[in-house]
């Protein structure tokens, strides 16, 4: 084993290492990493930067407009009523969604279809755990019937490009991903179904644990709840919402201390009560006399006559990740202020603004009505939603994005035009035609998603430079006896364990070099075993951090880790056996 390739396999665990404790954005991770190897001569500059360079980055980031103008006009607005209908048909609502995800990069359709099924779930009295989950997971799985359906598959073709082959065709995977999107559908939608945690329903129980939100208020001095008990101050018996505890100062300089709430205990001046409940009912509390929201001087300047209140999804990129509300002034950066925070199996109780936020908690934010189209695509949030959502103002530019995907596919499959002129000339439509301001576009790049996809595609070419690759494939290789289909099923493991230790975008980049390798030795197609990597990086179900749309939906249905590896094992148990039997058939 050369230097350069222990060096390698060095930075390699660094990464890992790094990523695992979850407290730098992954593009800083793997950029740092490349950065050593540069200085450590592993790899030549040039082709370390090569990501930035790459046309799959900046497709993604113009497709990244398409799916911002198509959730800016409505475009797809209807698409959850229509499918879960009145009876919740978990089938449909899959089904329609890996099919738009075939389409338009994953992660948007969710931001822009979860709240739908939230208000759906609230109107029918029904758990939103039963569906958000699925819908994310079928999200997943459309992104592999066409390579436009993701990152990560574009980061494949990339690779292959870089390596002397051709790119990937639009439609190239769809023989493969195609009956591997129906398969999973049909397993999330029958025994999936049955894994999947049941919540109370929303209306029926003040017990819901799905989405409860934490609030703290002080009692005022010489109010009316001053001197009662909690029983008589009647915030013992609420609807929607119960006083979890209360903690109590004996002087300025003592520490607080809980008490237990009982029926009998007597508020006094200065207690700051915990209140724990959904979301409306928070939102209600901010009314009871001689209750004051230790927020209440912010949330008054954020109310005003078009106000709203909004959930905004920390994004596990997050700058505020880390952070607390009042470290990175909030209301002055953001324009609205946070009245409660949903954290799933914790409770947080204390004084909000000093609560160190993590990725995937649920902010309930009362802002002005533009809170969320300023907020929507931001880096900073997964997801924006208001309680009461309005319809896109855009509505009748709606013919015309659908119009200019329907082009950009159809010009795309043909190859009259390279997938990134197809996809910039997309983007400058729905620019030009109004659908999506110059600043909406902006905002509607995942910067950090393209930033990491750029660095994982330069630290790919840096492991292959070092003979890593090549030590890993020939690890690989010493199974060929045992047969093609052994092959595909131990590269497209190994791809997803990489992808749950690392990101989709980076297993993809370091698997590719590793797969062309092993084809080369064995006289296999190249294209096999690139399309086996693209499976593994992009089918990532087990974790809710695995991918983002998993840890969108995570805040939003109450989901616990555990909830996404149980659904998740008989999924990935499908895709594997699915592609280890049928893409040596497909592609050798």
């Amino acid at each position: 084993m050369s230097l350069d390739s222990w060096i390698a396999r060095a930075g390699l665990g660094g990464v890992v290492g790094v990523l695992g404790a979850d407290r730098y954005p992954p593009a800083l991770v793997l950029g740092a990493a490349l950065t050593a190897l540069v200085f450590a001569d592993v790899v030549e500059p040039s082709p370390a930067l090569g990501g930035f360079s790459s046309t799959a980055v900046a497709t993604i980031a113009a497709l990244y407009v398409v799916a911002g103008a198509a959730t800016a006009t409505g475009l797809f607005g209807g698409l959850v009523d229509r499918a879960l209908r009145r009876d919740g048909s978990v089938l449909a609502l899959c089904g329609g969604t890996a099919a738009l995800s075939s389409f338009i990069p994953n992660t948007p359709v969710i931001a822009m279809a979860a709240p739908q099924v939230v208000r759906w779930a609230d109107r029918n009295s029904v758990s939103v755990s039963r569906f958000l989950m699925p819908m994310s997971f079928a999200s997943i799985l459309g992104g592999v019937v066409t390579i436009i359906g993701t990152s990560t598959n574009l980061v494949v073709s990339d690779v292959l490009v870089a390596s002397g082959e051709e790119p990937l065709r639009i439609f190239e995977i769809s023989p493969l991903g195609v009956p591997v999107a129906i398969a999973g559908v049909i397993v999330l939608s029958t025994v999936g179904r049955r894994l999947l945690p049941e919540r109370s329903p929303i209306t029926t129980s003040i017990e819901r644990r799905a989405r409860q939100f934490q609030i703290a208020f002080v009692v005022d001095a010489g109010g009316p709840l001053v001197g009662r008990s909690v029983e008589d101050a009647g915030l013992r018996e609420l609807n929607g919402a119960y006083l979890s505890f209360i903690e109590r100062r004996r002087g300025p300089q003592s520490a607080p201390r809980s008490i237990a709430v009982r029926p009998d205990t007597v508020l006094e001046s200065g207690d700051l009560c915990c209140f724990v409940g959904d979301a409306s009912r928070i939102v209600d509390l901010h009314d009871v006399e001689g209750l004051r929201s230790i927020a209440e001087e912010q949330i008054g300047l954020a109310a005003g006559a078009d106000s709203g209140v909004f959930e905004a999804v920390v994004a596990p990129l997050s700058s505020l990740v880390g952070e607390s509300l009042r470290s990175v002034g909030f209301r002055g950066r953001f324009g609205g202020a946070v009245m409660a925070i949903h954290r799933e199996g914790e409770d947080l109780g204390g004084q909000l603004g000093r609560i160190p936020l993590r990725a995937g908690d649920v902010l309930l934010v009362l802002a002005d009505g533009g809170f969320e189209a300023r907020w929507r695509n931001d880096r900073d949030f997964s997801l924006v939603a208001g309680l009461d959502q309005q319809a896109p103002v855009r509505r009748s530019k709606a013919f015309v994005v659908g119009a200019i995907i329907v082009a950009f596919i159809a010009v795309a499959a043909t190859g009259a035009v390279s997938l990134f002129e197809a996809a910039l000339a997309a983007a400058s439509g729905t620019i030009a035609g109004g659908a999506i301001g110059v600043t909406e576009a902006r905002r509607a790049i995942d910067v950090n998603g393209v930033l990491t996809m750029a660095v994982a595609i330069g630290l790919g070419e840096a492991i292959s430079a070092s003979g890593l690759a090549a030590e890993a494939a020939g690890v690989i290789e010493r199974i060929d006896g045992l047969g093609v289909h052994l092959v595909v099923a131990v590269t497209i493991v190994s791809t997803i364990v990489l992808s749950e230790l690392l990101t989709n975008t980076a297993a993809a980049a370091l698997m590719v070099p590793v797969g062309l390798g092993v084809s080369a030795d064995l006289g296999l197609d190249p294209r096999l075993l690139a399309i086996t990597v693209l499976f593994g990086a992009s089918c990532s179900f087990l974790s809710p951090v695995g991918y983002q749309t998993n840890l969108m939906v995570a805040g939003l249905g109450g989901y616990r880790f555990r909830d996404f590896s149980r659904v998740g094992f008989p999924l990935t148990l499908t895709v594997i056996v699915m592609v280890s039997a049928l893409a040596p058939l497909i592609y050798d």
